[in-house]
């Protein structure tokens, strides 16, 4: 795989690159056209593999948070062509990596040294590569370790992304009013995940506090081999989540490893209050006992009370059943607004009332299957609403609370995991650590 020396960090060089990708873009409909009037019957498959190409190939040189744009879209299977899906997973784990010079001048910068002074063996190949740091092996006194290198620029960068993506966004997503809160959540949760001095702490918080769980392995963590920009931990023997779902197995194996997933969001949303907001599978390995491991804490996100107690009341029967209840709710969590119009509030909130009676289909039951097609249905049929409804276009979209973003983002991708699992779960299995942590 080709190496990167560098990495366009300022705002004329992301832009140049954008529009050159947005030109062989253009080259790929000229050409598809032009097919389609020798063949009536030619299909896109081609147009969307060539753009997914093309636009995964620009992205991935950019990396950052416009490569982690990608990998948000990655799991959004219901909304985007298959050929896109399959391009942008490997910007989960497997992207164009540094080069070797790069990866020394880095620990030169942060430890005086470099890393095969500062540990026993080090080798200058990354193993995996994503969207904002690559990992590399280590051996110091005995221990295998894993080194993650953050790209550099990569958080002098976010402000020029967000920038560029803004407007577009505003425009497909008809955003008005106070729109800038939600820019702003994106921003500060990029930022924080480039502090690798905060990941580090998160992740010691999250294995110390979540090690009550059963079936799921975390990472011990050096802070003498950490800095800013790098974070050196223990190596976990495994493979990525995604590649175990694509293997045979039991269906008990995959309902073990289900029920560690599930436990382990639902403890830290409802237990500690803070979450892993970032579900996709190049977060998690599989080790050969189909135990889970969790290795990335970057993104982390914290429920205030204000906004935990009222999402979490409207999911449960009495309110959905509870007009007015269900009502005051909406306009607490920001969903409905005093001064909208009569048709769009009746518009959001018989819209909002339909998603969420699916969306908390699991809950009615003691132990539900996230392999039920009808379920996942549903859910596809939601996203391709939002995306195609020319109602909601007409309307002021800005709707929710700033947390609704990433809260949405962990369900939504936690059910997709759980789907390519194809795991049956207990629903209210995470409460019994709740009970064990306070003895």
């Amino acid at each position: 795989m080709k190496k990167l020396d560098s990495i366009p960090t300022n705002k004329i060089e992301r832009v140049s690159k954008l529009v050159s990708t947005g030109v062989k873009i253009g080259g790929n409909y000229l050409k598809y056209y032009g097919q389609k009037m020798v063949n009536p019957e030619l299909s896109k498959d081609t147009l969307h593999e060539n753009n997914a190409t093309d636009i995964y190939d620009g992205l991935k040189e950019l990396k950052g948070s416009a490569l982690k744009v990608a990998q948000m879209l990655s799991m959004e299977k219901n909304l985007l062509p298959q050929s896109y899906v399959d391009k942008f997973s490997l910007s989960q784990f497997s992207v164009p990596p540094l080069s070797a010079p790069l990866v020394i001048k880095t620990f030169k910068k942060y430890f005086g040294t470099e890393p095969q002074v500062l540990f026993d063996e080090f080798n200058p190949d990354s193993v995996n590569a994503a969207s904002i740091g690559q990992v590399h092996r280590a051996k110091k006194d005995g221990k295998d370790l894993a080194v993650k290198i953050q790209y550099p620029g990569v958080r002098d960068s976010i402000s020029t992304d967000i920038a560029i993506v803004k407007p577009i966004a505003l425009k497909m997503f008809n955003l008005k009013g106070t729109s800038d809160e939600y820019f702003e959540e994106v921003e500060n949760k990029l930022t924080e995940e480039t502090d690798y001095t905060l990941e580090l702490q998160q992740s010691e918080a999250v294995r110390l506090e979540c090690a009550v769980l059963e079936n799921i392995r975390f990472p011990k963590y050096y802070p003498e081999y950490s800095c800013e920009k790098i974070i050196t931990m223990d190596w976990m023997e495994g493979i990525h989540l995604s590649e175990w779902c694509k293997q045979p197995h039991t269906q008990e194996e995959r309902n073990k490893l289900g029920q560690a997933l599930y436990d382990f969001y639902m403890y830290q949303i409802h237990v500690l209050h803070k979450f892993h907001a970032d579900p996709h599978p190049g977060n998690f390995l599989v080790d050969e006992n189909a135990n889970l491991i969790a290795i990335d804490f970057g993104c982390m996100k914290e429920l205030p009370k204000e906004f935990y107690e009222p999402y979490f009341e409207v999911i449960q029967p009495a309110t959905l059943e509870d007009d007015a209840l269900f009502t005051e709710k909406m306009i607490t969590l920001h969903v409905l607004k005093p001064d909208d119009k009569p048709e769009e509030f009746t518009y959001f909130k018989e819209l909002f009332h339909e998603m969420i009676n699916i969306f908390v289909e699991p809950y009615r039951h003691e132990r539900f299957d996230f392999s039920n097609n009808h379920f996942n249905t549903a859910i596809a049929g939601l996203s391709e609403r939002f995306a195609n409804d020319k109602n909601i276009r007409k309307m002021n979209t800005n709707r929710g609370s700033r947390h609704f973003i990433y809260v949405n983002r962990t369900f939504f991708g936690l059910f997709s995991l759980l789907f390519d699992l194809k795991a049956e779960v207990e629903i209210s299995n995470f409460e019994k650590f709740q009970i064990s942590n306070n003895k």
